[in-house]
């Protein structure tokens, strides 16, 4: 295959692995409750989407690099969520 059908192979799955936790996160804002949500996974996903973005970065792959940029950022957000529900739960 040509390299444009790569790149749109790429693009599209760096978008649907990107906002796929936008789902839990519209979840706990909806909710106030994280009690089916591990932290846990979030960290691992943090992280592996950190290592990511670190690999994107030394090939110089505006992909990868803005794909995790917007991964990491919407974890964050859960992750903010989470404490911040967690502790009304506690």
């Amino acid at each position: 295959m040509n390299s444009i059908v790569w790149t749109i192979v790429g693009t599209a799955a760096a978008l649907l692995t990107s906002f796929s936790f936008v789902p839990q996160v519209r979840k706990i804002w909806r909710r106030r409750s994280v009690s089916d949500v591990s932290n846990v996974t979030m960290f691992q996903l943090t992280i592996g989407n950190a290592l990511w973005l670190v690999y994107g970065i030394a090939r110089r792959d505006p992909v990868i690099i803005g794909a995790n940029i917007i991964a990491i950022t919407i974890l964050i957000i859960g992750l903010v969520l989470y404490y911040r529900f967690r502790v009304k739960e506690g």
